[in-house]
């Protein structure tokens, strides 16, 4: 008997591995490709819009780094470009496309509330933002 045991859990050790990579693969494909991926400094100017009013969500903070980037070529040390959000259309999107992507808590309070680094991964429908 404890010979099968033993059998057993070698194989669910060789087989759980593999059937979580194949879920994560097939997440992947469900999520469709990554476009691109950039870094960028949200500095003080990223906290601010155009009319000078403090933003107060991270869609808005990171949607202003990029008007600011793309639009007013106003840019910190070390921000990437990116092709996908140089569109109005697509920076327009920014909102829909953090709230279907992912953002952890702590991060979106940081993003708000400090000068910090993020990374953001641009999807066809979403984003996953990360705070360095």
């Amino acid at each position: 008997m404890k010979g099968l045991k033993r059998v057993r859990a070698a194989a669910l050790a060789i087989v759980l591995p593999l059937a979580m990579s194949l879920a994560v693969a097939a997440d992947t494909q469900a999520q469709g490709p990554l476009l691109e991926v950039y870094t960028a400094f949200l500095g003080p100017d990223d906290h601010f819009n155009s009319k000078g009013a403090r933003l107060t969500q991270p869609w808005q903070v990171i949607r202003q780094d990029r008007a600011n980037f793309h639009k007013f070529g106003i840019r910190d040390r070390g921000d990437e470009g990116d092709r996908f959000f140089g569109s109005i259309a697509n920076r327009n999107r920014m909102e829909q496309m953090i709230l279907r992507g992912t953002i952890d808590r702590t991060a979106a309070r940081r993003i708000v509330n400090s000068n910090v680094w993020i990374t953001v991964e641009v999807y066809a429908d979403f984003v996953n933002v990360t705070v360095r």
